[in-house]
């Protein structure tokens, strides 16, 4: 029974991963690297704070509140909770998250091999991310012993041949405070915390389903799923400070099919196929299943099945990501300045509320809010 137990635990993990794993988790931590050079370590501690640590940090939190959003942002107020759940998810969804990832996807295959229309290419993945997704007690099965394992395969293939072709890493100037905070605000493209939020309620109640113990096999997952994050964003930055300066790219989505194909050669391409199909796949499937979850108990009371709100947040899916990763990235990346550091101080305030009932919450993440947004405009 133990065993079962810890196999649970490791399962949980790796699809917490795969979930967390998408199209900014890949794009990120290699700008990042490619920037900072020869001070990449810290910079990539600064992407571990806000990309691994605070994330499983919000997914703890939300477990402390049994996986219940309403209670978890309700404690700011019935309306603003609600309204700040539903901006969260949409921007998951159908608004952002879910469509860069397969925009990133489709850059990719077409810089190794694929020659298919951006219409025709989001049209079978939102096909495939609804096969997928329609029956929702199979989506962690799915993803915890099928895709991830591939998933991470792939990933570490890529970063044992970057850490082993000869290398040329770049000397920068920046401090190595700058270069912290620069990984600092990268990490918040990943958007791993807003995902986190929502994550867990698909994983607790998985877990109430098949064990009697969910919630320390929900720590000890998280735990798993921080610490793969971490040490593929390291790798990653890492290949990207040795490699990053000799590859040429128009954006920060050809990347990794840049570094990839420089250090492979043509068999790079292959390998950068199954890497971002997988991880922006995975990542898919989890965001429109959270979204249409939230919207089918939340927002609709369970008015309407979840079979046509799947099918309406995949059609939304598909004609935002027909636009270009940097297009969809320059619409989040102000909002997510604006609104994360609000949202790890609500993150760190719920926790201490369910801990040692810590009280006061309202002002302190209405500030948080408030001073990001002045200093966003006038910074």
């Amino acid at each position: 029974m133990k065993k079962i137990f810890k196999s649970k635990s490791l399962s949980i993990g790796l699809a917490l991963f795969s979930m967390f794993f998408g199209a900014g988790n890949i794009v990120f931590p290699l700008a990042v690297g490619q920037f900072s050079g020869d001070k990449t370590l810290f910079a990539s501690l600064g992407l571990i704070l806000t990309a691994a640590i605070i994330p499983i940090a919000g997914v703890i939190a939300m477990i402390l509140f049994e996986g219940s959003h309403r209670h978890f942002f309700g404690r700011l107020g019935k309306v603003p909770g609600f309204l700040l759940s539903l901006a969260i998810i949409s921007l998951l969804g159908p608004l952002g998250s879910t469509p860069r990832c397969i925009a990133l996807a489709y850059t990719t295959l077409k810089s190794a091999f694929l020659d298919i229309s951006p219409v025709a290419f989001s049209a079978i993945v939102c096909g495939l991310i609804f096969a997928c997704t329609v029956k929702r007690n199979h989506i962690l099965t799915i993803l915890g012993w099928i895709l991830t394992p591939v998933l991470l395969a792939s990933l570490i293939a890529i970063i044992a041949i970057g850490l082993f072709t000869p290398s040329d890493v770049q000397n920068v100037d920046q401090t190595h405070l700058d270069i912290f905070v620069h990984g600092l605000k990268e990490g918040y493209n990943t958007m791993d915390l807003l995902a986190a939020f929502f994550f867990s309620s698909t994983i607790l109640n998985n877990l109430k389903q098949k064990t009697s113990h969910p919630i320390p096999t929900a720590f000890r997952a998280s735990v798993i799923g921080a610490v793969l994050l971490a040490l593929i964003y390291i790798g990653f930055s890492t290949v990207a400070s040795f490699h990053g300066a000799q590859v040429a790219v128009h954006g920060k989505d050809e990347l990794l099919a840049a570094i990839t194909l420089y250090i492979a050669g043509p068999y790079g391409g292959p390998l950068v196929c199954i890497a971002i199909a997988l991880a922006c796949f995975t990542t898919a499937i989890a965001l429109i299943a959270a979204f249409t979850d939230f919207v089918h108990r939340e927002v609709l009371q369970e008015r309407i099945s979840y079979r046509p709100i799947l099918v309406g947040a995949l059609i939304f899916t598909f004609f935002v990501s027909i636009c270009e990763f940097t297009q969809i990235s320059a619409f989040l990346g102000p909002v997510l300045q604006i609104c994360y550091p609000g949202l790890i101080v609500l993150t760190g305030l719920n926790i201490a509320h369910r801990l040692k009932d810590f009280k006061p919450v309202r002002w302190p993440v209405f500030g948080a809010f408030g001073l990001t947004t002045v200093y966003y405009f006038l910074g």
